[in-house]
């Protein structure tokens, strides 16, 4: 099943994040960037502006994969299995984030909540919606962990 596929970006983050330690180390919740669309694509934004988030699928272009075993950003005492983290390293550096959008400009996105570095390009943008909220959810090995950005590591 050796099938290659083309991925074109629509357009691309403008974002204070420069290195993968910045990305690590800051509170990505509160992170505001801007997604840049190209032209060809500007008329897709139509009716955008009216949802609260959005999910965003970007390529992570400072990936570097060689292992299907990983150690998590967060919590690196054990190697795990890629498919079980959402390390950057992976066979197909593909990323996902829900972001709350801000305000949509022509074809400029101002967005909160973003991990992405600057100049990471972007694959596809949808509406958030109930659609993607799954009641009862497993947090697998996660279970329990905490991460910098938690109220509950912020208080301890």
């Amino acid at each position: 099943m050796e099938e290659h596929y083309k991925i074109k970006p629509i357009g691309v983050v403008h974002s204070q994040l420069k290195t993968r330690k910045e990305a690590r180390d800051s509170d990505t919740k509160e992170n505001i960037a801007e997604i840049e669309i190209l032209e060809d694509y500007q008329q897709g934004l139509s009716d955008l502006k009216n949802f609260s988030h959005i999910v965003i699928l970007f390529w992570m272009h400072k990936a570097k994969f060689d292992s299907l075993k990983v150690r998590p950003i967060y919590h690196p005492e054990k190697l795990r299995g890629v498919f079980a983290t959402r390390h950057p390293d992976r066979p197909n550096p593909i990323g996902i984030t829900i972001a709350e959008l801000l305000e949509v400009k022509g074809n400029k996105l101002k967005v909160k909540g973003i991990d992405m570095l600057d100049e990471t390009p972007i694959i596809d943008i949808k509406p958030y919606t109930e659609y993607y909220k799954k009641e009862p959810y497993k947090c697998g090995w996660l279970n329990g962990k905490r991460f910098p950005w938690s109220e509950e590591r912020k208080t301890t």
